[in-house]
């Protein structure tokens, strides 16, 4: 019998729905690259529930108790007090996700001797120390793709909320007011101008792909060139260093992973180096940001505005300032956990652990470290450094 430990973010705060705004969500098949969507031999869930929430379980406990095995289930997991570390100790499995990320430290995992699987219910494993998840020979797999456009879709939207000032426009409303002039004193069209995404991945192309259609002007940063007949079809042109991307965008797009080389990209000097009136949008890691040189870009006029969905730390607490500086379009980490993707990443998980607990092999591209060393997508994404300074020591590629 294996234990799981799974750790998911709060049920809403009026309770678990018991009915949907649709009926269903769209049924995908395969991914932009070609690969399959997950593929369990079943699923105890109908796609559109909320399954990334403590009572949704991620559709886990009729498979897993049917089996034998013990699946605990906890949103508390911050501090030596927690369910988490409580429950850590005699963990086969851990699972985890981004939106909700329970740190495996170095020593976590040291405390943790029966863990043998690490997987993220989403994408993104900076949360896992992998050098000791290395050194302690334990499996860390992610459910890859699940929820990368879903991501893009987000940067997109908050690159169209940021440049329209469509929440403040939205506020006027809900405040009983008509007030155009304050509105339109701080809107812009998004057509003509000059956007860069820095680390183009699978989210940063999607988010390529769908900027497109608007005009606008398309360039983009990453450790390996796109080919010239992907940059053509993306409309997007190259640019190595991402300082001389910076100085030439009106509008900037965050699409790497956090690690040594990314912490604090966007810090006082690189914000002060771009155009006065830029935007920001990140939706990747809240650290690749240096907090208050956004506060003091909005208020300074220097950034016209900053958008994100994610933080640090997670959740925010109530003082955070990116929660009232102006000119912001701030959403708590929920761009990759829409019920669309909650599908998928369900799925995703319950494919891994059928695998894992039969003894049969985990799809390549789930799999970031397996037997001691970077494997599948992780060996074409990450590099390992010692003594390396993020919560997990994955040194990812954009």
């Amino acid at each position: 019998m294996a234990k799981i430990l799974c750790v998911l973010y709060p049920d809403p705060v009026d309770g678990y729905p018991t009915e949907y705004a649709r009926d269903s969500v769209p049924k995908i098949t395969h991914y932009p690259d070609g690969s399959t969507v997950p593929t369990p031999s079943a699923i105890d869930f109908t796609p559109g529930q909320l399954l990334g929430s403590v009572s949704g379980e991620l559709g886990l406990r009729k498979f897993l108790e049917a089996q034998g095995h013990e699946l605990i289930v906890t949103s508390d997991k911050e501090g030596p007090d927690s369910v988490f570390e409580r429950e850590l100790p005699d963990a086969d499995v851990v699972i985890s996700q981004p939106f909700w990320p329970a740190y495996l430290t170095a020593e976590r995992i040291a405390k943790a001797k029966k863990l043998k699987l690490a997987i993220t219910a989403g994408i993104g494993s900076d949360h896992v120390d992998l050098n000791a998840a290395n050194e302690h020979n334990i499996t860390v797999a992610e459910v890859t793709y699940s929820n990368s456009i879903s991501v893009a879709e987000h940067d997109v939207m908050q690159v169209l909320a940021l440049v329209r000032n469509f929440i403040p426009a939205h506020d006027v409303i809900r405040s009983g007011g008509w007030n155009i002039a304050d509105i339109v004193e701080h809107a812009y069209d998004l057509e003509g101008m000059t956007v860069g995404v820095v680390g183009a991945g699978r989210i940063g192309q999607a988010v390529l792909k769908r900027l497109k259609p608007f005009d606008v002007k398309l360039f983009y940063t990453k450790r390996h060139q796109l080919s010239a007949e992907l940059e053509q079809e993306l409309g997007a042109t190259y640019i190595k260093d991402v300082h001389e991307l910076a100085q030439k965008m009106d509008v900037v797009v965050l699409c790497p992973p956090l690690h040594s080389e990314t912490y604090h990209m966007f810090d006082t000097d690189m914000i002060s180096s771009m155009k006065r009136g830029a935007y920001i949008v990140n939706d990747s890691r809240g650290e690749l940001i240096d907090r208050d040189a956004i506060v003091a870009a909005l208020k300074s006029g220097q950034l016209a505005g900053y958008a994100g969905d994610v933080w640090y730390p997670q959740p925010a607490p109530a003082d955070h300032p990116w929660r009232t500086m102006p000119h912001e379009a701030m959403t708590p980490h929920m761009s990759g956990t829409t019920l669309s993707a909650q599908a998928r990443y369900a799925a995703g998980t319950r494919e891994i652990l059928e695998d894992f607990l039969a003894n049969k092999p985990i799809r390549p591209e789930y799999l970031i470290a397996e037997d001691g060393h970077l494997a599948g997508t992780g060996a074409k994404a990450y590099t390992v450094k010692k003594g390396q300074d993020t919560p997990g020591s994955g040194h990812r590629k954009a």
